[in-house]
Formats: C-alpha cells, structure tokens, sequence
C-alpha cells in the first residue's frame, strides 16, 4: 500500500466577535471552508481489500484481547468533499470469512452461538447521516445489522490522506473505530468464570483500516 501524503489547507482567520472564544471561531471558519484537497477526493470508491482490515478486539477471560478479522465484503463509498453530509457508506459482509487466526475459534464463532453463518450468512451496514467535526475527523451513523438485528451504531473516522500509487491508482485512506455491545445483536453466548466476570465480554471493539480506490 502507497504511503498517504497528509494534505494541510490554510485557513482564514476571521475577526473574533468581543466575548467569543477564539479558539471556537477558528474551528467554524475551518468548517466553513471546504478543504480543496477533501473537495478533490468527490466521487465513488470501493474498499481496496489486500490493503485494507475491518476487523474487531474483545476481552477475552478478562486478561487478554483476542483480535480478528473479516476477509469477504463488499463496498461502495461515496465521498463529498465540499458537502460532507453527502458522504455514504454500504458494506456487505460474509459472517464466514471471520478470521482471528484459531480454526476451532473461528468455527465456534460462524456457528449457532454467535453469528449462525447458515442462517444469517451476511451482516451489513448502511449509512444514515455523516458530520465533519474537524478538518480531517467525521462522524458517521448508521445501521448495522447482524443475525436479522438492526441498530445504529455511530463510527469515528478519521482521513489520513491521498495519493496516487505507482499503478496510477488514487487511493484514500481513513482509520474508522466504533464499539458496541453484541448482546444488542442477540450474540449472548457466555460462560462465567469463578473468579467471577465473563469468558467474553459483552464489549466488542470495531476497526476500520481503509484503503480505498477511486472508481471509474
């Protein structure tokens, strides 16, 4: 994968009104003023798989974190620079492609205790809305669904930057991060320790490294 160049725009500074904190008016003026390198990257992209990880971290006997990954999926990304708002994702994942390195985990995983991959093979997120909190940090909310269980669930993104690879693709790249709890989904499958506390937490971490490309 290209290394991202991280792209700075000045901004103009307006006069602050007497009483108004400065530091407030300088984060509304950046809002206000579309980032040409953002406003560029307008357009429809696809998630980059080999160059990319949606994956997961969960407590595990509460003295470790077990880490995995899905491999299958598919996107589709639009991106609005100037009108953030205008920014959607969908993505389609196939619940047996999970990965966390352990093949008796992963099989536990796709079974009737957690995602039931037979009956329910796929789960899926759907933008509703996306705001721009920062010059390069947006919020993203949508509905997620697993094992015919939908929720929202609100992502924090963050843009890392642009480039074009020595294959003359133009790829950008974002770091996504959200946590939720599965019981929300019906993923209740536990067992207690004796020491007291879960084998599992309920509490699972979700990571988004995206590479994407733009489409033609």
């Amino acid at each position: 994968m290209g290394i991202f160049s991280r792209r700075q725009t000045a901004t103009v500074e307006q006069p602050s009104a007497v009483g108004q904190d400065p530091f407030a008016a300088r984060s509304a003026t950046a809002l206000a003023i579309p980032d040409p390198a953002l406003r560029a990257l307008t357009g429809r992209w696809t998630i980059d798989r080999p160059h990319s990880r949606i994956g997961f971290s969960v407590r595990h006997a509460m003295v470790t974190t077990v880490r995995g990954a899905f491999t299958d999926y598919d996107s589709t990304l639009h991106f609005d620079g100037a009108r953030p708002s205008e920014s959607r994702a969908d993505l389609v994942i196939r619940v047996a492609s999970v990965d966390t390195g352990v093949e008796q985990r992963d099989a536990h995983l796709v079974g009737k205790d957690f995602f039931d991959a037979r009956r329910h093979p796929e789960m899926t997120f759907h933008s509703t809305s996306t705001t721009q909190e920062s010059a390069e940090s947006f919020r993203m909310t949508g509905d997620l669904t697993i094992r015919d269980t939908t929720r929202p669930v609100e992502l924090q993104l963050d843009y890392l930057g642009s480039v074009v690879d020595p294959f003359g693709y133009e790829r950008a790249g974002f770091d996504g991060t959200t946590t939720i709890d599965r019981r929300d989904w019906g993923l209740v499958y536990n067992q207690r320790l004796e020491a007291g506390g879960s084998m599992v937490s309920e509490k699972v971490r979700l990571q988004f490294d995206i590479s994407a490309i733009r489409s033609s």
